[in-house]
């Protein structure tokens, strides 16, 4: 019988400022396909991969505005979150046009930026980055192969986390504004869907959350 996830939650340091953002995950499509493939990852099909490619390719012309939360929530993560020392290469998943990425590549040396929209990759601005046109489910990555693994507000595939995951690397999930977010689960959904043996510490920054999640060790 697998155990409850164990997940530290760390007082937040940036609170919350301003108006609340809309809510936009409640009654999303996006939020049902997130809660669908947490339970399941099987469910994702090409047919499926073809849909929600094809949304956010429609998305990408305008996806450029100022979509600074989702870094500020990152580096929260990536200071407050991982191991004094993280081994690269880096892997973002649904990295957009970047947002995230340029965060990243401030900190990493080899940092891969893989997306499942053309659209949104040919927009991507990090030119330090690689990119790569990817579907998440089924990755072009040996096993253990990738030191830090990051999603922002990204569908989970917590079987595929597993598998390109080094021993001792470390998965950064961040919601960019929470639980308004429509690809959106709470750290305790994530560390649970990745299984026993995996541990999380999480907290929040400004309107968003986030959850650091590792192998658990010996020494933990």
């Amino acid at each position: 019988m697998s155990s409850a996830p164990v997940v530290r939650h760390l007082p937040p340091v940036v609170p919350p400022t301003g108006t609340a953002p809309d809510d936009i995950g409640t009654g999303h499509p996006m939020r049902e396909i997130t809660e669908l493939l947490a339970a399941d990852p099987g469910a994702w099909t090409p047919s499926l991969a073809v849909h929600v490619a094809g949304f956010f390719d429609e998305l990408a012309p305008g996806w450029g505005q100022d979509r600074s939360a989702r870094s500020e929530v990152l580096v929260d993560a990536l200071d407050r979150g991982l191991p004094a020392e993280v081994r690269e290469p880096v892997l973002e998943l649904g990295a957009g046009t970047g947002a995230g990425t340029r965060a990243l590549v401030d900190r990493f040396d080899r940092v891969v930026a893989a997306d499942l929209s053309t659209e949104m990759l040919v927009r991507l601005e990090a030119p330090d980055a690689s990119r790569v046109l990817a579907d998440a489910r089924r990755l072009p990555v040996p096993d253990a192969a990738v030191g830090l693994l990051v999603a922002v507000n990204m569908f989970l595939f917590a079987d595929e986390v597993r598998r390109v995951l080094s021993a001792d690397g470390a998965f950064v999930w961040v919601n960019s504004i929470g639980e308004r977010t429509p690809i959106h689960l709470p750290a305790d959904r994530v560390v649970e869907a990745l299984g026993d043996g995996f541990s999380g510490v999480a907290s929040s920054s400004g309107w968003g959350t986030w959850c650091v999640a590792r192998r658990v060790s010996g020494d933990d």
